[in-house]
């Protein structure tokens, strides 16, 4: 049976319509405004390395069939046939499992760029056709109201739009638009795209000044209208995507909310991350993209206040976001329990959408060593290595007898609310798109991950290889494979944690500063790194095929304490080396972690262990148990609950 089988026998009598930011192929002339930096496309960058390569494969051979598979089980697939009228049956799901199915659509598109799969491609195109024909007559799309209003899921309702705050009608088609753009892209086809651009019509149509002036209750669609209008160059999804930020906590038109929603004050007087952790970091990546496509300055100081704090307060050592369990939130300052911390998957993911747009719009160096950290840790600890097992929070210690997940202990193979494993499969595949960018002739390198590219540099080619072991060492070098000399100036990040910052901000910092080194080489001869805001700046010269520029960081394992307002994690330290946090593991710790104490100056080596998971890094060294000498093996905290249950722990206390 294929991978990709839906109700096989099944006819679908039914003629089809003739796809982070979102850089794509576009139906007319480009817009006038924009982002100063460009990010790369993933479609011109393929990752080759022995760390991300395997991990974006499993995604696509393992992830994105078995989503599909548990999509079709749960009925979220079958809830487009039956607002189609094609098969009997009540909605199934949860009101906003519409979602589901066009995040996966979303990261399969971005495969097909990659990897073309015919399988693949007939098989979206079935699923297509159901969702093309769920759509009424005037482009509304919602199967938990349309299959049969009178008995909607949750209490939806009859009527549309009578309770934006709870039924997600907006959240759910925000995902559908970029879903349908990735799919355009990646087939040239308008079927998605149409549905999308149908739909987008009615919501301008009825939303806006003058007209309905509620927002969302979950943010999202803002991002999919931008893409929208990226694609079409029709001001009016832009229009109204700015409409939307800008009545947000307007209480002149709609009932306000409240703070879980973002909702209590106008956007451009918020100072602080308050409430539901993915709604406020897909908002404020709506609001950057907004800032950078409309000019408008009216946003820099919100978007600059809530950063930091966030950075500054309330985020984790792994970049995770949300302390709070009960609102899936942001807590008071300072206030990171490790237990009990939720940063869910998605949360780190919509961290790492905004700190990619705040570094476009912005350049500066901080955002992409948070965005690293998060992507090294709070991300892909989301996932598991087989890619059928997930994580919805993802917690910084464990007893191994709490549950946590959901009604598990570890790593769960599917949620009713399964945001988080199907937000996955869509940032996998676009990584290749987040490592290199282009200003002018200025080409920033903030990734250090294996691949071959094609950068447009002020109109010209330029072929790129990048090679390296990073994350396990820190050499980096590249290749220019062009065969014209191309001018460029080469940005190349140097790593917050090689300088000495574990952070921007005084949340963490490092038990003793290191005098790590950075070397540079061009074409084998030794050159002073000059680093400026934190770039490592070779001056524009003509590069031709066959130049190769590496850089050497220096990589040491590093104890790291927080702030003294942190009250949990008094008295404890963490590891890390490189943009890896490191966690200890019962199993690697016979008799338990939460009663290991570390030696302030205790030695902690580095080993590679390339017969775990494939290959591995560990931090090995001294500690105590109940007064008795013994040793504490760490591993990173993304591979964590992969072997058995049992306690874990990043903060670890010291003797």
């Amino acid at each position: 049976m294929s991978r990709y089988s839906i109700i096989s026998n099944q006819k679908i009598w039914i003629s089809l319509f003739v796809f982070s930011t979102g850089y794509y192929q576009t139906l007319s002339q480009a817009p006038t405004a924009d982002y100063p930096i460009t990010p790369v496309p993933f479609t011109e960058v393929k990752i080759i390395d022995n760390f991300w390569q395997p991990r974006i494969e499993t995604n696509r051979e393992v992830t994105v069939p078995y989503t599909f598979q548990k999509s079709e089980e749960t009925g979220r697939i079958s809830n487009f046939s039956k607002a189609a009228g094609l098969e009997e049956g009540v909605f199934e799901g949860i009101f906003f499992n519409d979602s589901d199915v066009f995040k996966i659509i979303e990261g399969a598109s971005y495969s097909l760029q990659v990897n073309y799969d015919p399988e693949l491609k007939n098989y979206l195109d079935e699923i297509i056709a159901k969702i093309a024909a769920a759509q009424e007559d005037d482009g509304y799309l919602y199967t938990n109201r349309t299959i049969n209003p009178s008995k909607a899921a949750d209490k939806g309702g009859e009527k549309r739009w009578t309770n934006l705050r709870i039924y997600h009608e907006l959240y759910n088609v925000g995902h559908l638009y970029e879903a349908a753009v990735a799919h355009y892209q990646a087939t040239g086809e308008r079927t998605l795209l149409d549905v999308a651009i149908k739909n987008a019509d009615l919501i301008e149509n009825v939303f806006g000044p003058g007209k309905n002036m509620g927002v969302p209750g979950h943010q999202e669609i803002e991002i999919g209208l931008v893409k929208l209008y990226r694609i079409t160059n029709d001001e009016k999804y832009l229009n109204l995507a700015k409409f939307f930020i800008d009545q947000r906590g307007n209480a002149s038109g709609h009932n306000l909310y409240n703070e879980d929603a973002q909702d209590h004050k106008p956007f451009i007087e918020q100072e602080e991350a308050v409430g539901h952790a993915v709604r406020a970091g897909y908002f404020y990546s709506g609001a950057t993209d907004v800032a950078a496509l409309t000019g408008t300055k009216d946003y820099d100081k919100p978007l600059k206040k809530i950063w930091e704090d966030i950075v500054y307060k309330k985020i984790y050592l792994t970049g995770g976001i949300g302390a709070e369990p009960r609102f899936e939130g942001f807590g008071p300052e300072y206030e990171l329990p490790n237990a009990t911390a939720y940063t869910e998957t998605c949360a780190a993911i919509a961290l790492m959408l905004w700190n990619h747009r705040m570094f476009l719009l912005r350049g500066d160096v901080k955002y992409m060593d948070v965005f690293e950290r998060t992507l090294y840790n709070g991300f892909l600890a989301g996932v598991s290595f087989e890619g059928n097992t997930f994580f919805y929070p993802n917690p910084l210690e464990a007893d191994g007898v709490t549950k946590f997940n959901q009604g598990v202990c570890g790593r769960s193979p599917w949620f009713d609310c399964s945001c988080c494993p199907v937000n996955v499969v869509r940032v996998l595949p676009s990584l290749p798109g987040y490592i290199y960018a282009i200003k002018g002739e200025n080409v920033f390198v903030n990734l250090f991950i294996g691949n071959q590219a094609e950068l447009e540099v002020n109109g010209k080619r330029l072929d790129l290889s990048q090679k390296t072991n990073y994350p396990w060492d820190g050499e980096v070098e590249f290749t220019i494979n062009n065969t014209e000399n191309v001018p460029a100036q080469f940005n190349i990040r140097v790593p917050g944690w090689l300088r000495n910052e574990v952070m921007p901000g005084d949340l963490y910092s490092y038990v003793e500063d290191k005098d790590l080194q950075v070397k540079m080489y061009v074409n084998d001869t030794e050159q002073k790194a000059a680093v400026k805001d934190g770039y490592i700046v070779l001056e524009k010269q003509q590069w031709k095929k066959g130049d190769k520029i590496k850089v050497v960081f220096d990589m040491a394992v590093r104890k790291v304490v927080t702030n003294e307002k942190v009250k949990a994690n008094e008295g404890k330290i963490a590891f890390e080396r490189g943009p890896i946090v490191y966690c200890a593991e019962e199993i690697d710790n016979v008799g338990g972690v939460l009663n290991l104490k570390i030696l302030k100056n205790g030695i902690y080596d580095y080993t590679f262990d390339a017969a775990l998971f494939d290959g591995i890094g560990k931090i090995v060294g001294q500690a105590d148990r109940k007064a008795k000498p013994t040793t504490i093996t760490a591993i990173p905290y993304y591979a964590w609950a992969h072997r058995q249950i049992g306690e874990m722990a990043v903060w670890l206390q010291t003797k």
